[in-house]
């Protein structure tokens, strides 16, 4: 069976200590505790517990395009679509509070579309902070957004192996290494990564960073709660990218 792994030593300090035959939210942890080594199974992170209705569902349904009222708030649905190729259901549901929708876009546009750390590096800390949430709806859609900002499959891929893999540099590997940690409850975020930070970024740039990763802490408490369903366009390009190393679409269907 193909399976990523990562190392023990990359992860936070609450995965370490997980049993064998431990259960995290629904995720069966083989692990060896005594290893100094020992290699971790994408299933040792978080995933949401299986939805027990027969049909997993949303728990609110995406507002339709041509009932949103508001022309500023549908030019940017409309974007989206333009450069995604779909609109996300996400912002689609949260558009019955048009102050909210219009917060969280602008937002979302500061911290990931402008600054100077590449938008490439943002999209792989949001995936990889991601992952250590368990939202598998925020796991698609990240990495349909590295692809679009030239990531290679086997890159996106390879993020479960971030620090032996070559398609990774230093700075890439502080930058993931961190959102693996803050990403993670308790949040594992330590001085040494920063320090680790500091001698690839200006403060300027882990600000952005560390925005990349806050964002992502909202967005994966509201897509894992909400259950939202995943987008066709979506699905596809994560069941192509991170199908083989254990990605599925979960509740999200």
């Amino acid at each position: 069976e193909t399976q990523a792994l990562l190392m023990q030593d990359q992860l936070p300090a609450h995965l370490h200590q997980q049993t064998p035959e431990h259960k995290d939210n629904g995720a069966s942890c083989r692990l060896d505790p005594t290893a100094t080594a020992s290699q971790i199974p994408i299933s040792s992170f978080p995933r949401p517990t299986q939805n027990t209705r027969s049909k997993p569902m949303a728990h609110l349904n995406p507002v339709p395009l041509a009932e949103v009222k508001d022309d500023d708030i549908r030019e940017r649905f409309e974007h989206y679509r333009n450069t995604r190729g779909f609109t996300p259901n996400s912002i689609m549901t949260m558009v019955r509070r048009p102050n909210i929708v219009r917060a969280f876009m602008a937002l979302n546009q500061a911290v990931l579309y402008e600054g100077t750390v590449p938008e490439e590096t943002k999209m792989l800390v949001s995936l990889a902070c991601s992952y250590a949430a368990g939202c598998l709806y925020c796991q698609s859609h990240m990495s349909n957004l590295a692809s679009i900002y030239k990531a290679s499959d086997e890159k996106i891929a390879a993020l479960w192996n971030f620090e032996q893999s070559t398609l990774f540099n230093e700075a890439e590997r502080a930058a993931i290494r961190l959102a693996l940690k803050a990403g993670a409850q308790p949040n594992e975020a330590s001085q040494a990564d920063f320090d680790e930070l500091k001698k690839h970024y200006t403060d300027e740039q882990i600000v952005e960073i560390v925005a990349s990763i806050a964002l992502f802490g909202y967005l994966n408490r509201w897509n894992d709660t909400m259950a939202t369903a995943l987008e066709p366009l979506a699905a596809e390009v994560a069941e192509r990218a991170i199908g083989a190393v254990g990605w599925t679409q979960g509740k999200h269907v």
